[in-house]
């Protein structure tokens, strides 16, 4: 689907919410918005700040607006340029965050993909105190349509 309304699932051990667009921009446009650390905060309305270098190996520091006193600790893991990437943060089997991006080339257009998977022991007992990540997933979806189509 890719209508940019995001879908959740759930079960007892895994929460996953996602989210998919079409954007009317190549990948290498669409890849070096969501890799540009320093530029997030200014296009992306969900978060505040990113400290760090977007690059496989590194941490980064992640600030988000639904979690305004939080900083998340993100490993960038996985990265496949102009075609997707992962961050994660957690330890397994307590409780862990995976998010993956990818994005498939359309023939000048992007078909954009997230989704985070938060699995772990933990889980059914703090599940119904996470936020509704789906109007963030839609947001973030948003901006970087907007964004990467004003070119």
């Amino acid at each position: 689907m890719t209508d940019g309304k995001a879908q959740k699932t759930r079960s007892l051990f895994r929460l996953e919410y996602s989210v998919a667009t079409e954007i009317d921009a190549p990948p290498e446009r669409v890849w070096a918005l969501i890799t540009d650390a320093a530029a997030l905060a200014r296009w992306n309305s969900t978060i505040t700040s990113v400290e760090g270098t977007i690059a496989e190996g590194e941490r980064i520091a992640l600030k988000v607006a639904i979690a305004p006193k939080r900083t998340f600790k993100l490993e960038v893991s996985d990265m496949q340029p102009a075609r997707g990437m992962v961050w994660s943060d957690g330890f397994f089997p307590m409780f862990r965050g995976v998010r993956t991006y990818r994005l498939e080339d359309l023939g000048g257009r992007t078909r954009f993909s997230m989704s985070e998977v938060f699995t772990g022991l933990m889980l059914p007992m703090i599940a119904g105190s996470l936020p509704d990540f789906g109007p963030d997933f839609e947001a973030w979806a948003a901006d970087l349509k907007r964004e990467a189509e004003q070119g």
